[in-house]
């Protein structure tokens, strides 16, 4: 509706206008010949202290928008300018891109004697003891223990199948990663897809890597989302390398997942601080309560 340009205001109707409900209640003016002036612009009408008290309640309805009220809101409308009730924005003010942010996996892999014999019990109930035999080997091979580099393992137990005319099926791959390898953010990141013909653009999640081009397995538990404005200077690239890189240097944005969406809050642009009391006052008052409890602790205990 904001981006066809076809909202040209919102009017906010005080609280309690209606029988059995609280809820805060808006006007939506829509249409599709909007005069020049209103062109690519949306107005703001804050009308929520413009009402009339009724003298006597019915449920939740205490107000109402007599004659007089109706008129001065149909004027704020077609006056088009901004005071005390009525803001008016360029559509894009309200509208953001939602992002999300991915982060790299980072697994290392444990193996010791011990996690063996427990695994080959894994391994015989998955029905495949190969599994077991594979990693068997390559502990004894490498004699390595913990590998802070997933890729590396891979490739060893790769190495391992093909001498032994094995098969490293994906079902097999996961029964064993499952098993033996665990996040840590100290470890290498793991690389998911080499990629053909690409080039760099780290942003968007294909990094240089040595001689080849590559994306990397998203961590999960680190993904997150930011809602950035349109209106923000350098758009999307130019909010992640200020706002994420400096604190998440290995991130990058999966631009399939990039979503536009609007937002309208009438608190944010009509909110009106609380004006804070003067220090002067706050001490007159501390001196009051003073002076009038003066005696009361020494009565209380009996002094």
């Amino acid at each position: 509706m904001i981006e066809s340009d076809y909202l040209e205001a919102i009017i906010a109707l005080p609280d309690n206008m209606f029988y059995n409900t609280g809820i805060a209640t808006y006007i939506w003016v829509v249409t599709n010949r909007k005069e020049k002036r209103r062109k690519g612009k949306v107005q703001l009408i804050d009308a929520t202290n413009l009402k009339s008290p009724l003298r006597k309640n019915l449920g939740n309805k205490n107000c109402e928008l007599t004659k007089e009220i109706r008129e001065q809101i149909v004027d704020i409308y077609l006056g088009f300018e901004e005071n005390e009730y009525s803001k008016i924005f360029n559509n894009e003010e309200f509208g953001y891109w939602k992002i999300t942010v991915e982060r790299p996996l980072r697994l290392k892999v444990e193996i010791n004697n011990e996690k063996l014999e427990v695994f080959k019990k894994v391994a015989e109930e998955a029905k495949d003891s190969t599994a077991y035999s594979l990693v068997y080997n390559l502990y004894n091979e490498s004699d390595k223990d913990v590998f802070y580099n997933y890729n590396e393992f891979e490739e060893l137990l790769k190495d391992i199948a093909k001498k032994k005319g094995e098969k490293l099926l994906i079902k097999r791959i996961r029964l064993i990663r499952n098993f033996f390898a665990i996040i840590d953010e100290k470890a290498e990141k793991v690389i998911g897809k080499v990629l053909k013909k690409e080039k760099e653009d780290t942003i968007n999640g294909k990094f240089k890597l040595e001689n080849d081009i590559v994306e990397f397995e998203t961590d999960t538990d680190l993904r997150d989302t930011e809602q950035i404005s349109l209106n923000y200077d350098g758009g999307i690239e130019k909010f992640f390398e200020n706002e994420v890189l400096p604190y998440a240097p290995d991130a990058w944005i999966d631009s399939s997942k990039t979503q536009i969406g609007y937002e309208i809050s009438f608190t944010k642009y009509f909110y009106k601080p609380v004006k804070l009391r003067s220090i002067e006052e706050i001490v007159a008052d501390i001196k009051v309560l003073e002076a009038e409890t003066d005696g009361l602790l020494d009565e209380i205990i009996g002094g």
